[in-house]
């Protein structure tokens, strides 16, 4: 059961703005753009907040959602084809609007000020609109198709606010790496979709799951249909969601101005990826040997291998991106192991301390006239308070310190990792089914170990940045100052939601202790998204195991931070000199990011620009320059030179052509057509009476045939030139050939008389 709602305001609003902004904005003052830009994505906030509290009111059944027919007939038509254009809003994507929206309005209250002085500041915010807009379209899709729409829609402006300060060479070969990397993984997207409408016939999100019958047949390498279609779908997902191997545009991304970075990394584009696993999760769910190791696998990866990164890097903003690397790796690992709810509690509760981390660094580099080394900082504190304790509360968050957002969400996501299972065919080898079994445990440990390696590198970051003694220059320590309140109003905003969000998902082992209305509020986001994802059912194991579980988790990240302390509080401890001159060849791998671009930079970036070169020479300047631009003026000035004598005006001459062309019509269609095609050679021997039509000056390949072998009107229709057919009785009987020529579609037949014995 549905109910109609108007979902398109929720996305025409940032659209709107974006047009107004990009049109007219030059023409028009700051003040204007920015009651424009922020006015349209918070109307579209309240539009989203009103429908999801319908979603929530209306008397709907548990699977019931809000829909929108964007348009009355089909939106594509391709022969067998047939797409329409719908949105619809459930209690899956709901969790993603309002993120969206919200902290994307706060992102565009924060940008007001930061980007005060920016001559182009109407076109910023304009992609700011767009991208906004874009991304809405991707969560509020009711099939594949539209959501791929706003995956390329979010492509594009994440491209061109990752360019935005164009003129200097890094920022625009950021914005193109992105946007190639992200092409890579859309081509896996795009085959996965065509593949899915190939075996089942339809991409709407309603009605893929009635297939799953045939998704579980054999299609290639004896693999269910489902299972490639799932895999493809998270090739895309990779790139979008920055997960090895595809995510080395998103640290370069940094190059884009820090409201950019925040609204990327936080809410929007990145998690792409994560919603679109948990959309499909019925497909990664037939296959969970195959399909969901694979997730969960490349998460776990991803994150461990993600904050080794970050422990090294000096750039403020590369930290902040390392860290989105690894914590969308935790989210993969959630919605892998089969509990949605956790990865998308963790997206939820990752986008306030994450949209509060990169705001919090823009505020510092505000103060500090654009620096970004965090080696040159120290003792800002004292200068920013409330941009330091805002930034102490994200911290505690993303370390997962408890009772802060971070501890809750990272928290479901390991006890899910734990508790999984996956199964495998009943034939397949012993001691791959033990591996199997092992296979939960090993996810587990990488993110226990990711976690401690979080913990400790974001509080080194605290520690250089807001303790000890300034390491910058005179004239940086002179301006130092506290961002206005435009900047910090937002800093506040996110770090309340940084410590209350949480709450809504508290694990049922701590909800117990409660009565049974708070216990009800405390798991709220579970039982929101239960309607929309059925998790996996996870292997059960005692309360005890769970409280130890968590406590080793707890004390893990405590631990990374007392080391973080030791090493950096109060500035960079000799301790932490001597360990990196200890472990100079660790450091040095980890500080060039295991040569990763050097690695692509060898294996595919130089041979292709040496094929590129190759293709210039041959093709370009042999070919064309050399070659069809002499020619073609030859060719050109030959047939010009005739066609001049026959384009001369005289009337009559043209008349001529016309009959003589009219009488070449005729004359084919109705004797040379025919007579030379269709009146071959025909043979009888007893009662068998062969036509062979392939004779004449018209190739038989052109030509489609219909043959009334009994002369009552009834054709059998052929694409042979050679055709037989048996007769029950002698006697004379009058057979018909239709000939129809397939370049020219003249069609014409003949009759004649055959006697059989």
């Amino acid at each position: 059961m549905t109910e109609n709602f108007p979902l398109y305001l929720i996305i025409v609003l940032p659209l709107l703005g974006a047009a107004l902004n990009l049109l007219f904005g030059r023409r028009m003052g700051n003040s204007a753009v920015s009651l424009i830009a922020c006015g349209a994505v918070a109307s579209a906030a309240l539009v989203a907040t009103k429908a999801v509290y319908s979603l929530a009111t209306h008397d709907l059944p548990p699977n019931g959602m809000l829909i929108d027919q964007l348009m009355a007939g089909d939106w594509i038509i391709a022969g067998d084809l047939k797409l329409a254009a719908g949105l619809m809003l459930d209690h899956l994507n709901s969790v993603l609007v309002l993120i969206v929206t919200w902290v994307a309005l706060l992102i565009h209250l924060y940008a007001t000020g930061y980007m005060e002085h920016e001559p182009d500041y109407a076109r910023f915010f304009g992609y700011l609109n767009l991208f906004t807009g874009a991304m809405l379209i991707l969560v509020l899709g009711d099939s594949l198709p539209v959501t791929f729409v706003g995956w390329e829609g979010v492509g594009l402006a994440s491209y061109l606010l990752i360019g935005f300060w164009h003129q200097e060479d890094k920022n625009a070969s950021a914005g193109r790496k992105a946007f190639i990397v992200n092409r890579v993984g859309d081509f896996g997207f795009l085959l996965g979709l065509c593949i899915l409408y190939t075996v089942i016939g339809t991409l709407k999100y309603s009605e893929i799951g009635s297939h799953l019958f045939e998704l579980r047949l054999p299609f290639w390498l004896n693999w269910p249909a489902g299972y490639w279609v799932a895999i493809l779908l998270f090739v895309g997902c990779m790139g979008k969601s920055a997960q090895i191997p595809l995510y080395v545009w998103l640290p370069d991304a940094m190059a884009g101005p820090t409201p950019v970075s925040a609204l990327i990394h936080a809410a929007t584009m990145v998690t792409a990826g994560v919603y679109v696993v948990a959309r499909t999760h019925f497909l990664f769910d037939m296959t969970p040997a195959a399909a969901q190791m694979t997730v969960a696998g490349i998460g776990a990866v991803t994150a461990l291998f993600a904050a080794t990164i970050g422990i090294v890097q000096r750039d403020f903003k590369k930290v902040l991106a390392y860290s989105t690397v690894s914590q969308l790796g935790f989210m993969f690992v959630g919605v892998g192991t089969g509990a949605y709810s956790a990865g998308m509690f963790h997206l939820m509760t990752h986008a306030f301390f994450k949209a509060g981390l990169f705001l919090g660094a823009g505020s510092v580099m505000h103060a500090m006239g654009g620096e970004g080394d965090i080696t040159k900082m120290g003792g800002l504190g004292k200068h920013m308070p409330i941009t330091r304790w805002t930034f102490f509360i994200y911290c505690l968050a993303i370390a997962g310190i408890f009772p802060f957002a971070g501890f809750f969400s990272k928290d479901a996501i390991l006890a899910g990792a734990f508790a999984s299972r996956f199964t495998m065919a009943e034939n397949a080898p012993h001691w791959a089914k033990s591996l199997i079994d092992l296979y939960p445990y090993v996810l587990w440990g990488m993110l226990v170990l990711a976690a401690a390696c979080t913990a400790f590198y974001m509080w080194r970051l605290y520690f250089m940045v807001f303790t000890g003694k300034f390491r910058g220059t005179h004239e940086q320590e002179h301006h130092l100052h506290e961002s206005p309140a435009e900047m910090t109003v937002p800093l506040i905003v996110l770090a309340v939601g940084s410590v209350l969000a949480g709450f809504i998902g508290v694990p049922e082992i701590m909800a117990h202790a409660f009565p049974e209305s708070v216990a009800h509020t405390l798991t709220f986001f579970t039982d929101w998204l239960s309607p929309a994802v059925v998790p996996m059912s996870p292997e059960p194991h005692s309360h005890s195991v769970e409280w130890g579980l968590m406590a080793l988790a707890l004390g893990v990240s405590a631990a990374g931070i007392g080391l973080a302390a030791k090493l950096y509080r109060g500035g960079i401890s000799q301790t932490a000199v001597d360990m990196k001159e200890k472990f100079s060849s660790l450091y040095r791998l980890l500080w060039n990011k295991y040569w990763v671009d050097e690695l692509y930079d060898l294996i595919i970036v130089r041979p292709l620009k040496v094929l590129s070169r190759v293709l210039w020479q041959a093709v370009d300047v042999v070919m064309i320059d050399g070659g069809l631009t002499k020619v073609g003026p030859a060719v050109v000035g030959f047939f010009g030179s005739v066609t001049r004598r026959i384009q001369n005006g005289d009337v009559q001459r043209y008349l001529i052509f016309v009959v003589v062309g009219a009488a070449s019509v005729l004359f084919f269609s109705t004797w040379w057509l025919p007579h030379k095609g269709t009146m071959g050679k025909t043979t009888v021997e007893k009662r068998r009476v062969t036509l062979d039509l392939g004779e004449g000056k018209v190739k038989a390949g052109r030509l489609r045939f219909r043959v009334d072998w009994e002369g009552k009107g009834e054709w059998e229709q052929s694409g042979f030139t050679t055709l037989f057919h048996d007769y029950p009785n002698s006697g004379t009987y009058n057979i018909r050939v239709e000939a129809q020529d397939s370049q020219w579609g003249f069609t014409s037949s003949n009759s004649f008389p055959v006697k059989v014995e």
